[in-house]
């Protein structure tokens, strides 16, 4: 085994670890919110302030991101640099709009006066959303610096190793989500 092998070997080793310990935090931010959704505090719960399509819009956008990922992955393995540099910036900016719709949403739901410090339920909704949300922006700090590497470099070196790291943590990501949209949106919402 070459020692460029090995080194890939312990790095994908080490990004499994890393993707197993968000598993572990989020499963702890999912069962958090689930004992606390109840817990309003005599204020508002999921049926009064969440708007299910603007969040149903979020979820198509952050899939359609997932899916151009993939077609950059695809890209990058067919040999096409410009057609991977192409999917990756529709994966960020899909990425991006999920991340401002976010945004948007938790400034609306802070100006109606339903901050997290009103009541449990809100304080383990934003956390699990924030914290899903600070992945997004790490994932698209990670995209930026691999779509510069990929324009300055090309499609060498260790760069597929790592393109198919990154895809497969913004899959989780989607996977998380949909935890997210089905628990919190949906459930909140009956």
């Amino acid at each position: 085994m070459s020692a460029t092998t090995g080194v890939e070997t312990e790095g994908k080793l080490a990004f499994w670890i890393y993707l197993m310990t968000d598993c572990i935090l989020f499963a702890s931010l999912f069962a958090t919110f689930m004992v606390l959704r109840g817990a309003t505090a005599g204020g508002p719960d999921g049926k009064e302030i969440f708007e299910l399509p603007f969040v149903f819009a979020e979820t198509m956008v952050l899939l359609l991101s997932s899916l151009a990922s993939g077609f950059a992955l695809l890209a990058a393995h067919a040999g096409s640099k410009v057609a991977t540099l192409r999917w990756l910036a529709v994966t960020g900016l899909l990425g991006a709009v999920f991340l401002g719709m976010e945004l948007y949403e938790f400034n609306a739901l802070v100006a109606e006066g339903h901050s997290w410090t009103k009541s449990a339920f809100l304080s383990s909704y934003f956390g699990l959303v924030g914290t899903h949300g600070l992945h997004i922006f790490a994932g698209l700090v990670w995209l930026a610096g691999t779509w510069l590497y990929i324009f300055k470099r090309g499609l060498k070196g260790r760069l597929m190793s790592r393109l198919t790291m990154f895809t497969m943590f913004w899959h989780f990501l989607d996977i998380v989500w949909i935890g997210i949209f089905t628990i919190v949106y949906l459930l909140g919402v009956l």
